[in-house]
């Protein structure tokens, strides 16, 4: 399997600490079944700047210990990058890093539990650049949750989705997993990812979360999930099925 999405990298954002740490958690993803993780250490938040250069750098090391101690993963570079005002301005100045270096899809994380107003004019000008857009765990999301239709026309409009397979399984709370569901019962999740920190409380679940997309959704739907990581390393188009709306739930107040 390919994990897109995981915090492996020691001491450089809030994922692993230190090399013993990423060793243990290597190990970790071999016992899911994982054989390639994207290290996504987050960048631009109001405590974290990491580099593509120092990003690449830091996978190169890892990847000469896990030889060193026999470790059959393969770690590749990616970042998790906080949406900015100025993002497009890195994006030109070559300080964004795409998944893979040269997929040319983007990790885009929204702060907190907001959305900024300018995300909508963002992810378009990101396309218009050459790339391709994915908002990372929008189940945690607030304001997504309450307002679905902004996900839906950002979906529509050409951005793509990265769940959490924590979220899948209940780690987040029952919110997150409901809209987890609801996300991919109308068609507006495309990958799913570990998003790991550690080897424990935040680890991979990724085989429990393709396990009970498998049961609720079909054989068909988790292998299209995990077909598509495949698909996003080499750079090529995800598949995807037409994005359909969320209705809410008004509710009934007295007036």
């Amino acid at each position: 399997m390919i994990d897109l999405h995981c915090h492996i990298l020691p001491g450089i954002d809030d994922g692993a600490s230190h090399m013993e740490e990423s060793l243990e958690m290597a190990r970790a993803a071999l016992k899911q079944g994982i054989e390639t993780v994207v290290a996504a250490p987050h960048h631009q938040t109001s405590e974290y700047y990491n580099e593509p250069q120092q990003i690449i750098e830091q996978c190169r090391k890892l990847n000469e210990r896990l030889y060193e101690e026999g470790i059959d993963l393969t770690v590749l570079p990616g970042q998790e990058v906080r949406l900015h005002e100025e993002f497009i301005k890195e994006l030109e100045q070559g300080m964004v890093l795409p998944i893979n270096e040269k997929s040319g899809y983007l990790y885009v994380e929204f702060p907190e539990n907001t959305v900024p107003h300018y995300a909508k004019q963002m992810l378009y000008d990101m396309q218009m650049a050459g790339y391709k857009p994915v908002i990372v765990h929008p189940e945690r999301n607030r304001t997504l949750r309450e307002q679905p239709d902004l996900l839906y026309h950002f979906v529509k409009n050409g951005a793509f989705t990265q769940l959490s397979a924590g979220s899948l399984v209940g780690k987040f709370g029952r919110d997150s997993l409901k809209f987890a569901y609801q996300i991919i019962e109308h068609n507006l999740g495309h990958v799913i990812a570990s998003d790991a920190h550690d080897s424990k409380k935040r680890g991979f679940f990724l085989k429990e979360a393709y396990d009970k997309v498998g049961k609720k959704f079909g054989t068909d739907m988790m292998y299209q999930f995990m077909e598509n990581a495949h698909v996003v390393l080499d750079g090529e188009m995800v598949f995807t099925n037409p994005p359909e709306r969320i209705r809410v739930k008004k509710r009934l107040g007295l007036f």
